[in-house]
């Protein structure tokens, strides 16, 4: 008896003698650069080094376009963009010992972001495996070790015919929802080695649905059908799943106000009748949700930005659909709904009933000028100017990646991203320097939107020597940053809790001139002439940085007792 899928298995002639006949002058690297263009990829980012050299050497007998930074911690925040923009897996090349424990920072963004990045590690070579201490260039005792509780899964490849079965499986991790970033290691030895294996032709590695569980949907749809006040809180979850057009239609259908996380950016429409925007660092929004008496939270774990620091107490009944099971039920009691966020709102839509609330319109409006009124009375007009033409100045359609800096913390509660997917910043992890290195990323992932990139000085001296790569691809990126002479939020931190600051202020370059060294356009702007300057630089091709000397502030915390900082 013949099965459809024996047919399906049976090489045809042609594959027949390219496998018996593979050319010549491949090594295992060659099996890493086909497997990854066998699964679909077409971009790698990365930086060469000893151990890993017959990766590179691969890469210009293969189609793949390689993106090469000048920091692997940059290369790895740049393969995160491209993944969050892509939806797809972004190979990211490293080399043994310190080029691979430099990306650490990098990885731990992208896991607390769900980003998918699929690092590819070189090892020392096979005789020095096991911690015996041979002394090899870059030997760790056991380099997997360091990565375990920071990436999604690890996966060790000891011999060539290992290599196109480990790197989809770890594809398909990257893949399966929650995204994130996943570990390969090759010793040098095994990439080096001329190989007799075929070409990597075949490779399946598609990541499986998470899907809820229909008793536990249909729990949540009656609860909100029948809920007085519900509300809904959309994370970065909904993003990823590309369900932001779902949970509108669940929003509307229910009559349930919105607010995004930092994370979910652009999740739901900023201007929606029922948007409470992202103001979720503000006591008025925090009562607001504590007052919902079904509270239905989609794709986020209600960490520390997503709860007020915290302070969030929910009153009501909580949902919560979540694809990381390990943040399910993490911060507050719910209905825990493990799947993603596309699937457990598509189930809901089919079963919720729909509701009429002629009060909900009123009450958005009423908490939006609640939050304005408070800002409004704490003289913040610079702030708010400064954030009013960046927007001005930035396409619609255009993504903005954004470090950790105060700038950046007014984006998370007063920017419209005008889009879901389309504003990301370090706010996962919180690491210095990712900004521009991921804009590039973004830009190398799609080179027909201009690209828009915010730091602080501070952030900007870590990965300042990217302007290197941005030159060298001439990739589409535009980079402002705030320069106020120090680490800005640190100095404001440090000065209201001992009443000044310490190492926080810095000597720093003329980013104008500096930019200009490396080729790349520089133009000094302020306040007033931002949004020209800005709009400017945006709307020409190629790289370039708009430096804005100004010190900003951040509005008043909230979740303090006094209610002031």
């Amino acid at each position: 008896m013949t099965h459809d899928h024996d047919l399906e298995l049976r090489p045809t002639a042609a594959q027949t003698a390219a496998a018996l006949n593979p050319p010549p002058g491949r090594n295992g690297g060659d099996l890493v650069v086909e497997t990854l263009a066998g699964l679909g990829a077409t971009t790698v980012f990365g930086l060469p080094g000893q151990h890993a050299l017959g990766m590179f050497d691969a890469l210009r007998r293969s189609d793949l376009r390689y993106i090469g930074l000048r920091v692997e911690n940059n290369a790895g925040f740049a393969a995160d963009a491209y993944g969050r923009i892509t939806g797809e897996a972004a190979p990211l090349l490293l080399s043994t010992g310190p080029g691979a424990l430099t990306s650490l920072a990098a990885l731990q963004e992208a896991r607390a972001a769900s980003a998918p990045v699929l690092a590819i590690s070189s090892q020392i070579p096979t005789a020095g495996l096991g911690g015996g201490r041979h002394g090899y260039l870059h030997e760790l005792p056991d380099q997997s070790a360091s990565f375990r509780g920071v990436v999604k899964s690890v996966h060790t490849v000891r011999a060539q015919s290992q290599i196109p079965s480990a790197i989809a499986e770890a594809w398909k991790s990257a893949l399966t929802a929650p995204h994130g970033p996943v570990w390969v290691e090759i010793p040098q030895d095994v990439l080096l080695a001329p190989t007799p294996l075929p070409v990597v032709t075949a490779v399946d590695a598609t990541p499986e649905d998470l899907v809820p569980r229909p008793e536990l949907t249909a729990v949540a749809a009656d609860l909100l059908s029948r809920a007085s006040r519900p509300a809904i809180i959309a994370g970065g979850g909904v993003v990823r799943a590309d369900a932001s057009k779902k949970l509108r239609q669940l929003a509307e259908r229910l009559q349930a106000p919105v607010v995004t996380t930092p994370g979910g950016k652009g999740a739901f429409p900023w201007n929606h009748p029922l948007s409470l925007q992202s103001w979720l660092e503000d006591r008025h929004t925090t009562d607001f949700l504590e007052d919902a008496d079904v509270l239905l939270v989609v794709g986020s774990g209600l960490g520390e930005l997503s709860s007020n620091y915290h302070t969030f107490a929910p009153r009501g009944r909580v949902v919560q659909i979540e694809a990381d099971l390990g943040k399910l039920e993490s911060n507050h009691p719910a209905l825990g709904i493990h799947a993603d966020a596309w699937h457990a709102v598509q189930a809901l839509l089919e079963t919720v009933g729909e509701r009429t609330d002629p009060t909900a319109e009123e009450r958005v409006r009423d908490l939006l000028a609640r939050v304005r009124e408070r800002i409004d009375s704490q003289e913040l007009t610079l702030e708010q100017g400064v954030l009013e033409s960046v927007r001005r100045a930035l396409p619609a359609d255009s993504p903005s990646f954004w470090d950790m800096t105060i700038l950046a913390y007014w984006a998370w509660s007063a920017f419209d991203a005008k889009g879901p997917n389309h504003l990301h910043s370090a706010q996962g992890a919180g690491g210095l320097g990712y900004g521009f290195p991921a804009a590039l990323g973004a830009a190398a992932a799609d080179p027909t939107r201009p690209v828009l990139a915010v730091s602080g000085d501070g952030g900007a001296l870590y990965s300042i020597a990217e302007l290197a790569t941005a030159k060298q691809y001439d990739l589409n990126v535009t980079w402002l940053i705030v320069d106020d002479g120090g680490y800005g939020i640190l100095r404001e931190y440090m000065t209201d809790a001992f009443g000044e600051a310490t190492a926080t202020e810095l000597t720093r370059p003329d980013y104008v001139a500096l930019a200009e060294s490396f080729g790349v356009r520089g133009v000094r702007t302020s306040p007033e002439a931002l949004e020209a300057d800005l709009a400017k630089a945006l709307g020409e091709t190629g790289p370039s940085v708009v430096v804005l000397p100004a010190v900003l502030r951040m509005f008043a915390a909230t979740h303090l007792d006094s209610g002031e900082r």
